[in-house]
């Protein structure tokens, strides 16, 4: 709302008046701008945007009511689990009811915060998905294409019914554009068929947790200047190796993209890990990747136990973290006694006579230590 104010006016188009410089290259001095349809000379083409396709009063209905043929969808919609269920289901609903071909293009990667844009670009006519992309990918770029036929649309949406809704609907505005999307006359290729119906590709909820955070990780990093890896303090519990597990699951993504060739990644895996532009190096398993940008440690205490240190000990061997095992009693004794020198209390642990408050803060001491390590070693 500071620099642009909301277009709001529906169905409604001006002529907007070129710079004097774009004026001369596009040799016009107006163009048409707002809601409006584009119309081709075989077709019909209209947008929605991202989430509209999610609402109840959906601008494809009317899209639909009006003729126009494929509907484009230009969306940024992050990752949730089971999400693509809920898109697929409303995109074939959408067409499904209302007939017609629905373009469906998704942001993918990490754009530097805390979502991941999971891609997934997916074309559907009359109900039926015809081509999808991949959900989670390391490409920067990725096309889908689909051969449809114009005429199936026309035809599927031929019910009198349907015919009394279109007398009472708004009308779009056109934007005339001279081209044609299709061949016509003696250049068609009659051995050329419309794309089939496909099965649509769903991941397990379990593939879905260790891949859409996997990509975002690798994204992140990519694009943090100089950074040259991730640091975890690795206490052996649930949610550090489950941290862990996640990150070899990103090793895996890249080392399976730089053996397929994809030259970005490889790229990106030699600057990351401080190889020269010259290199050859290519990472060949997952664990000589995370042997150069992933490092992880065990900072325990005296209270600390020999399971978790072993288990912290053997995980980072199996995914090949660079590990460290150490203890930090001496900072945690300095805490307490700076606590007991400015308080004139010494604080013990419960099954030493001490109080659920003493406890707590005992168990937040060190906690607290081992929350501060991880960042300090992280930026």
């Amino acid at each position: 709302m500071r620099y642009f104010t909301p277009w709001g006016r529906q169905r409604y188009v001006e002529e907007y008046y070129l710079p004097r410089m774009m004026s001369e290259i596009m040799g016009k001095r107006k163009v048409p701008f707002g809601d409006a349809a584009i119309s081709t000379l075989d077709t019909c083409i209209a947008a929605e945007t991202c989430e509209e396709l999610f609402t109840p009063g959906a601008p494809h209905s009317g899209m639909s009511l009006d003729g126009i043929e494929i509907l484009t969808n230009s969306s940024g919609s992050h990752h949730e689990l089971r999400k693509l269920d809920k898109r697929i289901k409303f995109m074939t609903n959408a067409t499904g009811i209302c007939g017609g071909v629905y373009l469906y293009a998704n942001q993918q990667g990490c754009d530097g915060d805390r979502l991941y844009y999971d891609g997934c670009a997916i074309i559907g006519v009359n109900g039926k998905i015809v081509a999808q992309g991949s959900q989670f990918s390391l490409k920067d770029v990725e096309v889908v294409t689909a051969i449809v036929d114009l005429e199936d649309v026309r035809s599927y949406r031929f019910q009198p019914s349907r015919g009394m809704q279109a007398i009472n609907n708004p009308v779009y505005p056109r934007v005339e554009a001279d081209i044609s999307l299709s061949t016509y006359g003696v250049d068609v290729d009659l051995s050329i068929s419309p794309t089939k119906e496909i099965e649509v590709r769903y991941h397990k909820p379990e593939e879905e947790i260790a891949l859409g955070p996997a990509c975002w990780l690798w994204d992140y990093l990519r694009r943090c200047g100089g950074a040259s890896g991730y640091f975890l303090p690795l206490s052996g519990g649930i949610d550090s190796c489950a941290t862990a597990t996640i990150v070899h699951s990103m090793c895996r993504l890249v080392v399976a993209d730089c053996a397929a060739g994809d030259e970005l990644v490889i790229r990106d895996a030699r600057r990351i890990c401080g190889e020269k532009e010259d290199s050859n190096w290519i990472p060949e398993t997952p664990q000589e990747l995370a042997g150069r940008i992933f490092y992880t440690s065990f900072m325990g205490t005296e209270n600390s136990s020999k399971e978790t240190r072993q288990r912290a000990k053997d995980l980072a061997a199996v995914i090949g973290a660079y590990h460290v095992d150490l203890n930090m009693d001496s900072i945690v004794k300095s805490v307490r006694d700076l606590f007991s020198f400015v308080t004139g209390k010494t604080p013990t642990f419960r099954v030493h006579g001490g109080s659920k408050t003493e406890n707590l803060a005992l168990q937040n001491i060190q906690v607290s230590l081992f929350c501060l390590e991880g960042k300090v070693g992280g930026s």
